[in-house]
């Protein structure tokens, strides 16, 4: 059937994860760094969540390098997980789609809020000059 090549992207606030994905044995990089290297832990289990819904069987057969920057880490580790997520859907097909809809939709779509605009009169989007009477 020849070589099968994936790319996607995601955005989480300022995080912008883009990952490339071919027929391998399993290997995830993110950042040239293998992700059971990845600290801190919270950001790892995170990052795991897509990996552990849809089972070793589907993430055996790719391998995925990501390349994260922007924002912080937990607006990373999100982006990383959509991508992850829309990844292996593809590769894997229906069935795994419908896993990953399952358990929780943002899987799948990036979070599409943004910040508010400022406006005039105050120093922030919604906050004005405060009143005084006296």
């Amino acid at each position: 059937m020849g070589e099968k090549f994936i790319a996607a992207s995601s955005k989480r606030k300022m995080a912008v994860a883009r990952a490339v994905a071919f027929n391998g044995n399993g290997k995830v990089l993110i950042n040239h760094i293998p992700l059971e290297l990845f600290k801190p832990d919270i950001v790892k289990l995170k990052i795991l969540e897509p990996i552990e819904i849809v089972g070793r069987d589907v993430v055996n057969k790719v391998d995925i390098h990501v390349r994260v920057e922007g924002g912080g880490i937990m607006g990373q580790a999100e982006a990383i997980k959509v991508v992850i997520s829309n990844i292996l859907s593809n590769f894997g097909g229906e069935p795994v789609h419908k896993k990953l809809l399952a358990y929780d939709r943002m899987m799948l779509v990036s979070d599409s809020r943004r910040t508010e605009p400022k406006k005039f009169g105050g120093p922030s989007a919604r906050r004005r000059k405060q009143k005084s009477y006296r």
